[in-house]
C-alpha cells in the first residue's frame, strides 16, 4: 500500500514524457479546486443570509412562546403558569393577545395583526431601538395609541403627530349580529400613532401593530386572565432547550412551547432546502469537473505502459497496479479539494472582515454576509473525495482489462 501511494505521488508531481498529460493533470486539479472553492463560498454566503434573517427575526421573536394546542385563548391564572413565572431562568413573563384586524385611515384600509402587549414589553423586545419615528407608547394623551410598522404607515399614509386617528375594526366575539346592519358585526376603536418601527422584516413591518393589552382585551371581550400566548425572555446564558423541556413537562400536551427557530419553522425549512439544492447543483458541476480525472488517468496509463510491465515482471499483482492509479485519482481530488478550500476560506474571511463584495444601498447590511460552518467544510471535503474516488475507479479497474 505504501509503495502504491509513493508511486502515485511521484506520478502526480513529476513531469511526464508528454506535456499534454501535465496540462490535463493540472486542469483536473484546478477544476476540482474551483468547484470546491465555489461550494465553500456559496454555502458560506447562504449561511450568512440565514444568520442575518435569524438575527432580524430575533428582534421580535421571544426566546420561548407558549400557545394553546386547541382553541385560541387560555387562562394564565393557573398554578402551572405561576410556576413558570417564578422560574429562576425566566427574566420576563409577558401575556400577549394577538388577533387579525382591519386598520383604516381616511379612505385607506389594511388587514393587520394587532398584538396587545403589556407595558414591560420593552424589557423583552428592544422596540425603542427599532423606532423609525416617534416612540413606543401604548397611550397618547390618555388615549390608546399604536406602534405600527413602517410598511403599515406607508400603506395607510399616516404617521406620528397626525391629527386624525386610525380606526381599528375587529370582529365581535360575543353577542348577536344584526343582519340588516353588517357594521354591528365589528367593534371599533380609535387610535393615535405613537411611533413607527422598522425591523427589516416585511412580515412585521408590513403587518404588525403593537397596542396596549388592555385595549385589545376590551375590544375582544377577553377577561383579565385570558391571553392568546405567553412570551418568555430568559436570563442571559440560559440553555433554551433545557428550559423549554422543563416548561413542556409542567404544561403537558395541551400547550405548544416553541423556541425562536420553531416559531419561524417554515421559513427556516425553506432556507435549508435552498441551501442544499445549491449544494447538490454545485456538486453536480463538480462531478462534471472530475471527469477530467478520467482523461488524466487514462493518458497517464498510456504514458506509463512500460512502468506497468516492469511492475508486473517484478511480481506486483494487478491489484497493486490498480491501487497506484486509484491513489493517483484520489491525490488529484484531495489536492484540488485542499487548494479550493484554502482559497474559499480566505475569500470568505476577506469578505467577512474587509468586504470584497458590496450589496449596494437600500439593504440592511453593506456587504454580502458570510458565515463559515465547520459541518459544511467537512461535508464538502467528503463529497469531493467521494467524487474523486468514483472518477478514478473506472480507469484504475481498466488496467486488468488491458492486460487481458
Amino acid at each position: 500500500m505504501r509503495f502504491a501511494f509513493f508511486v502515485a505521488g511521484r506520478y502526480l508531481f513529476s513531469r511526464k514524457s508528454h506535456n499534454a498529460i501535465n496540462i490535463i493533470s493540472g486542469i483536473s486539479v484546478c477544476g476540482v479546486a474551483v468547484g470546491t472553492m465555489a461550494l465553500v463560498c456559496v454555502l458560506s454566503v447562504l449561511n450568512g443570509f440565514e444568520q442575518l434573517v435569524k438575527d432580524s427575526f430575533s428582534q421580535f421573536d421571544p426566546d420561548l412562546k407558549i400557545t394553546a394546542v386547541q382553541g385560541k385563548s387560555f387562562d394564565v391564572a393557573t398554578e402551572q403558569f405561576s410556576t413558570i413565572k417564578n422560574m429562576s431562568e425566566v427574566a420576563v413573563f409577558a401575556e400577549i393577545i394577538e388577533e387579525n384586524a382591519l386598520l383604516c385611515y381616511d379612505d385607506k384600509q389594511l388587514p393587520v395583526t394587532i398584538k396587545g402587549v403589556p407595558q414591560q414589553y420593552t424589557a423583552m423586545v428592544d422596540v425603542e431601538s427599532m423606532a423609525f419615528d416617534g416612540a413606543f407608547k401604548l397611550k397618547k394623551n390618555e388615549l390608546y395609541a399604536a406602534f405600527i410598522g413602517l410598511g403599515v404607515a406607508n400603506t395607510l399614509g399616516t404617521g406620528v403627530n397626525f391629527e386624525s386617528p386610525l380606526s381599528l375594526y375587529v370582529p365581535k366575539r360575543i353577542g348577536t349580529v344584526n343582519v340588516g346592519a353588517p357594521e354591528t358585526a365589528f367593534r371599533r376603536e380609535f387610535l393615535f400613532v405613537s411611533g413607527v418601527f422598522f425591523s427589516g422584516q416585511e412580515a412585521y413591518d408590513n403587518k404588525v401593530a403593537l397596542l396596549s393589552a388592555d385595549c385589545v382585551r376590551n375590544l375582544l371581550d377577553y377577561s383579565q386572565n385570558e391571553a392568546t400566548s405567553v412570551e418568555l425572555k430568559l436570563v442571559d446564558g440560559t440553555k433554551v432547550k433545557r428550559v423549554q423541556s422543563a416548561i413542556k413537562d409542567i404544561l403537558g400536551d395541551k400547550f405548544l412551547v416553541q423556541n425562536q427557530t420553531e416559531q419561524q419553522e417554515d421559513f427556516y425549512r425553506i432556507m435549508k432546502i435552498e441551501k442544499w439544492i445549491s449544494f447538490f447543483i454545485l456538486a453536480f458541476i463538480l462531478l462534471i469537473a472530475t471527469f477530467n480525472i478520467i482523461g488524466s488517468l487514462s493518458m497517464l496509463m498510456i504514458d506509463k505502459k512500460e512502468d506497468i510491465e516492469i511492475y508486473r515482471r517484478i511480481g506486483a499483482p494487478d491489484e497493486m497496479v490498480q491501487r497506484i492509479f486509484l491513489y493517483e485519482g484520489w491525490l488529484i481530488s484531495i489536492v484540488g479539494a485542499v487548494v479550493g478550500m484554502v482559497i474559499g476560506l480566505i475569500l470568505c474571511f476577506l469578505q467577512q472582515y474587509v468586504g470584497l463584495l458590496k450589496m449596494g444601498s437600500g439593504f440592511m447590511v453593506d456587504n454580502y454576509p458570510v458565515q463559515v460552518q465547520f459541518g459544511d467544510v467537512v461535508a464538502i471535503f467528503i463529497t469531493v473525495v467521494l467524487l474523486g474516488f468514483l472518477s478514478a475507479y473506472y480507469p484504475a479497474k481498466s488496467v486488468e482489462r488491458k492486460k487481458q
